[in-house]
């Protein structure tokens, strides 16, 4: 199917062949996919080489998506446009926030090893920087290093509990749980819940209780995080729709 093809397609022909529709929607898929992620090199590949390019980019970016942080992302939104700007920043003026910044970016795509040096060189240019050390600790974490992350993530809760709307506090929390600290991350979890209502907080909380063999306090948390659900915007929904599928699971399995 060339680009052309694409652009005066013909729906009777889906109509008679209705199996060409799966295809036709994988292709949408992938297009509008590439287009919310500001992708544009990858969007124009796929529409003038449909099909071909949908399969490509499914197996080189959308597959390639950051698992190690899904569910877990930092606050704000990251432009993957922003790179060779901090970069170039970095080079010329090499500011301790520049560092960070780009820490942030290889947070989000999942490129931990990179977001841990530039994190470690904002610390080097400014070693009291309270996001820079949040950051890195849940860098930390993400790699499965619960022991290096806990001092930093402890301090910076100590410092400012609320820090980035409770996300550090979320990652102390999971800090303690992988450390085996069961009772201090169900510490942790309440106090994040204190000031919000995170399906993040809610159903690692309830898989502690699970744990500790309290089915009715996992139920409540559980069916609070649904109920939420079901009225939150659009936008929170699609953030947290990893920890609605995990609540759902877990509610079954109670």
């Amino acid at each position: 199917m060339t680009s052309l093809a694409f652009l005066s397609f013909d729906w009777d022909l889906v109509r008679d062949q209705p199996w060409l529709a799966v295809p036709l929607a994988f292709q949408i898929w992938m297009l509008i996919d590439a287009v919310r992620r500001d992708d544009w090199g990858w969007a124009v590949f796929i529409f003038v080489f449909p099909l071909v390019g949908a399969v490509w980019y499914f197996f080189s970016v959308y597959r390639a998506a950051p698992s190690a942080t899904t569910g877990f992302e930092l606050p704000g939104v990251h432009d993957r446009r922003r790179i060779k700007e901090l970069q170039a920043q970095i080079h010329h003026l090499d500011k301790a926030h520049h560092h960070l910044a780009l820490g942030d970016i290889y947070f989000q795509k999942g490129k931990l090893d990179k977001a841990e040096a530039c994190y470690r060189a904002s610390l080097e240019r400014d070693p009291t920087d309270i996001d820079t050390r949040a950051h890195l600790g849940q860098c930390l974490l993400r790699q499965k290093k619960p022991d290096q992350a806990r001092l930093l993530l402890q301090q910076v809760c100590a410092e400012n509990a609320r820090h980035d709307y409770g996300y550090s506090l979320m990652a102390y929390a999971e800090t303690l749980a992988a450390l085996g600290d069961i009772e201090g991350s169900i510490c942790a979890w309440k106090q994040v819940l204190e000031n919000n209502s995170y399906a993040r907080a809610r159903v690692q909380l309830a898989q502690l209780y699970i744990t500790k063999q309290q089915p009715d306090l996992a139920r409540t948390e559980l069916q609070t995080t649904l109920a939420d659900d079901a009225h939150a915007p659009s936008f929170q929904r699609k953030r947290e729709r990893v920890w609605i599928r995990r609540a759902k699971r877990l509610l079954r399995g109670i």
